[in-house]
């Protein structure tokens, strides 16, 4: 992951969690980011799957992506996995890449998807698709 020109992120230990209707998402650890760069954000939203997600802004030097990061600080049973875990939303960074692929980001405002070349929708997010 690239935010003001630097890499905050590059590893291989991520959960890929899939919902219907949706690209994969990568969780991974807290403490693979770059010392600093993630901020707490002001916010919440619930699944009915994972809980109550908080959000965190990513901050690179002078550049700070706002509320570009979720976590479920207490996940619901089956989701413990991913506690001490970030989401990023790929379109509000500079680079997301997955294997080296770069990736686009899931349409729309609320979901964090990540399209490869390799995951193919339709996907919701798109006009049209609220009520899926």
């Amino acid at each position: 992951m690239v935010l003001g020109g630097r890499t905050i992120l590059d590893t291989t230990d991520v959960v890929r969690v899939l919902e219907t209707s949706h690209p994969p998402v990568y969780y991974v650890l807290r403490s693979d980011f770059v010392a600093d760069t993630l901020v707490p954000a002001d916010g919440s939203s619930f699944c009915e799957f994972k809980g109550v997600a908080g959000y965190l802004s990513l901050r690179s030097g002078e550049v700070t992506a706002e509320s570009a990061a979720w976590f479920y600080p207490n996940p619901t049973p089956g989701y413990e996995i991913l506690a001490d875990r970030v989401a990023v939303y790929p379109g509000r960074l500079e680079l997301c890449e997955v294997d080296g692929e770069r990736v686009k980001a899931q349409a729309g405002g609320f979901y964090g998807g990540w399209i490869t070349d390799r995951v193919v929708g339709p996907f919701k997010g798109e006009p049209g698709t609220l009520g899926w």
